[in-house]
């Protein structure tokens, strides 16, 4: 008996684990080798194409692919209609296969704005945020607001979403942070 929601105009190969509470929505193709974490929402219309990892509390909105060498951890958000790719110089004549795509790494948290774009090969760090219709063409630091064409660092974000201010780096919810090499770090609360 299964303990995920799958709706019956949806397909799923064989070979894929989706955990519980899970639910894959209208026209969706989940393919083979994929794994899908518990509590996820797979929206109208979303591919997950082989071999896919898709972490626990991840959102997909509607009209979203993930293509074979992207992964999300845990808690990702995806917005509508964003895009990943997996090879940077396609040609249909020319086809590489998957042992020469891009790996493309979403962090806890992470998410991606609708109409967005990930060229493959770029990292999005923890609890980054992606602005709608951006191109990312860079690894996005943890905690950054990124926004553009190119996207560029324009600001921080709590991992509660909203804008960090840029001096005390202190949300209104309660969470502070400190710089690093990597983006920011959250400094426990009760040396606040």
């Amino acid at each position: 008996m299964k303990d995920f929601f799958v709706h019956e105009s949806s397909y799923i190969d064989e070979d894929v684990q989706v955990g519980e509470g899970t639910k894959i929505w209208f026209f969706c193709h989940v393919q083979k080798g994929v794994s899908i974490g518990s509590n996820c929402s797979l929206g109208q219309n979303v591919n997950v194409a082989n071999n896919v990892i898709i972490g626990n509390g991840c959102k997909i909105q509607n009209n979203v692919s993930i293509y074979e060498g992207v992964e999300l951890k845990d808690f990702v958000f995806c917005g509508p209609s964003m895009v990943f790719t997996n090879d940077l110089t396609p040609r249909a004549k020319y086809p590489k296969g998957s042992e020469n795509y891009k790996k493309t790494i979403l962090e806890t948290g992470a998410t991606v704005g609708a109409n967005a774009t990930i060229v493959c090969g770029h990292n999005i760090g923890k609890w980054a945020m992606v602005a709608a219709g951006s191109v990312v063409t860079k690894d996005v630091p943890d905690y950054a607001l990124v926004a553009g064409v190119p996207a560029r660092k324009i600001g921080w974000v709590c991992e509660c979403g909203k804008r960090l201010d840029e001096e005390s780096l202190i949300c209104g919810c309660g969470r502070k942070y400190q710089k690093t090499e990597t983006g920011l770090k959250e400094i426990d609360r009760s040396n606040l």
